[in-house]
């Protein structure tokens, strides 16, 4: 009936449906569903779950206990559907004639029993948990959203945001000189910095510029604070050719979205392609991220959206250390320690 891609690329709402039900699947590029809501019942509910509808691969029809229609409703029109897309992209919201339909957030997981949250569905079920309980929680979720989009794409929002970022950088590591985009007109729009070395520092400062726009997707599903976790900046010091460090943003400036995931204090990230085309010389294979060195410029002081920015700092690492992150992050922090500038 609809089917709507995030504007990241990375997840599609699918709506199917038949005579008697109809269901909302979050998918990713693949076709793997990530998450799927019961939506309706269009005929008379049974009295338990019909497992050879299920067995059959259909749609399938609440049982008459958990919806609010027992006698079904009418089909749905996609004409009078909206769907709202959490600023994170992992999770989305469907209206209908303006009233909220069903959403299925981030955190949806079909294996755990979490399936999303639909208007017509009482209690929880593996079909759907009722979105009427769900409210107090998700209600601020859907109206950040709706502000979130509504600003984005208002005229001058993204130069008003950017132009914040470099005045912030500015005062932190002193006036940019180059600026690449790296976002090959796709959101989320990013572009890379460069301060160079100045009299008090003999290296240059590459950071993005853009990441901490939009948050990023899962933060919540491992961190207690999401708020001082979900926005970040990436940054590199080196007294290397920037257009080398700058690659490493090409790869991981956008990664996010792209792969619903985060980035964040202690992470690794292995290089996708052979370890001789590592953009930076010294036999690595993946960057090390880490927060706050007190041996590099004091990146922190910026807030966007009511979200503190962290900027994290890549480490080029080889492909040794990259494996004894099992020993844990503080192991192999002690391992690159003064590794920057490269």
């Amino acid at each position: 009936m609809l089917t709507d891609t995030n504007p990241y690329g990375s997840r599609t709402l699918v709506i199917e449906g038949d005579e008697a039900s109809s269901v909302a699947y979050l998918c990713d590029p693949q076709g793997v569903v990530h998450g799927a809501v019961w939506l309706a019942n269009h005929t008379a509910a049974p009295s338990a779950v019909d497992l050879h509808r299920l067995n059959s691969g259909l749609p399938p029809v609440m049982p008459r206990p958990n919806t609010r229609h027992p006698s079904g409703r009418g089909p749905i029109d996609p004409a009078r559907l909206e769907v709202l897309w959490f600023e994170e992209g992992d999770g989305v919201a469907l209206f209908e004639d303006g009233l909220l339909l069903a959403v299925i957030p981030g955190w949806a997981d079909m294996e755990r029993g979490m399936p999303g949250y639909a208007r017509d569905a009482i209690g929880e079920t593996p079909f759907a948990w009722s979105l009427e309980e769900a409210m107090e929680g998700l209600a601020p979720r859907v109206a950040k959203a709706r502000s979130y989009w509504n600003w984005r794409s208002g005229d001058g929002a993204w130069e008003a945001y950017r132009r914040l970022v470099m005045e912030h950088l500015d005062a932190r590591v002193g006036p940019a000189r180059r600026y690449w985009d790296v976002s090959d007109g796709r959101l989320p729009t990013v572009g890379v910095t460069e301060r160079p070395r100045t009299e008090w520092r003999n290296y240059a400062v590459l950071s993005t510029v853009g990441m901490s726009c939009q948050r990023m997707p899962q933060v919540e599903m491992y961190i207690d604070r999401p708020d001082a976790y979900a926005r970040v900046e990436l940054a590199i010091a080196t007294r290397g050719d920037a257009r080398d460090a700058a690659r490493l943003f090409l790869w991981l400036a956008r990664y996010p979205w792209q792969s619903v995931t985060w980035l964040g204090h202690g992470h690794t990230a292995r290089w996708y392609h052979e370890q001789a085309t590592f953009p930076v010389p010294g036999g690595y294979n993946g960057v090390f991220m880490l927060a706050d060195l007190d041996y590099l410029p004091d990146l922190s002081g910026f807030a966007f959206g009511g979200d503190s920015v962290k900027w994290l700092w890549l480490i080029p690492v080889t492909d040794a250390e990259l494996r004894s992150v099992g020993h844990g992050y503080e192991f192999l922090a002690e391992r690159v320690a003064g590794r920057l500038p490269i």
